[in-house]
């Protein structure tokens, strides 16, 4: 199988099965995805899903969380993993968007990329998910669900994976294909014991052909065991 025809069978199987897909994460307006994504940071959306509605009735707005108490934020969001890190991130965010952008969420990479706590992956999911821009998000399921079904080759880092999956996703779908990978990696093909009996890209996927279809091979081609019933002599 060809790459290309990889590529085609997998975008052909997610536009089929997750049309609809979009980011698990809760949000009414950029700056809101932005302070998600930003504690979504090593965290589960529903841990973040969590914790946002007390964070966003008391600072509703880029003005007051830039204004925020270090401690009155710290304790809206100690549940979050590093919230030490991430308070002083966000607060210097939106200092940072009210005195450089107007006290408005910037819409390029490279905008998004100079404010405190946003890397290239936040930058490139604000742009894809607000703006639909063709920027792909590359976290650890994307990097991980990518490489095994074997649409990266040799892709040793988020970068070079989402070089990989850019130059061969339609623009018109990045958007969306980095939430096909991600949700796929979280509930399908998880790091751990991936759900491969129930995954549709069992065709394409070179995981599956080389570390899992040979197992099921050799084990239903076993010889049973004979029966060693005892027989009950009368």
């Amino acid at each position: 199988m060809t790459q290309k025809e990889r590529y085609a069978f997998t975008l052909d199987w997610f536009q089929r099965n997750a049309p609809n897909a979009e980011t698990e994460l809760i949000y009414d307006n950029p700056y809101q995805l932005l302070v998600a994504v930003i504690l979504s940071a090593q965290c589960t959306d529903k841990r973040v899903n969590m914790t946002t509605p007390l964070l966003f009735e008391k600072y509703p707005g880029i003005p007051e969380l830039s204004g925020a108490d270090y401690d009155e934020l710290f304790s809206c969001i100690k549940s979050i993993s590093y919230p030490g890190n991430k308070t002083k991130h966000l607060i210097g965010m939106a200092k940072m968007l009210m005195e450089r952008f107007g006290g408005e969420v910037p819409l390029t990479v490279d905008e998004l990329m100079q404010l405190p706590g946003v890397g290239r992956k936040t930058a490139n999911v604000i742009t894809s998910v607000v703006d639909k821009q063709p920027n792909m998000a590359v976290d650890t399921h994307v990097f991980r669900v990518a490489a095994r079904i074997g649409l990266t080759r040799n892709a040793k880092t988020p970068l070079a994976a989402e070089k990989q999956l850019v130059k061969n996703i339609p623009t018109e779908l990045i958007y969306k294909a980095h939430h096909w990978l991600i949700l796929h990696g979280r509930y399908i093909c998880v790091a751990r014991n991936p759900k491969c009996d129930i995954c549709g890209l069992r065709p394409v996927c070179k995981y599956y052909s080389k570390c899992v279809a040979p197992k099921t091979t050799a084990k239903s081609e076993m010889p049973s065991k004979p029966n060693r019933s005892r027989v009950t002599r009368s």
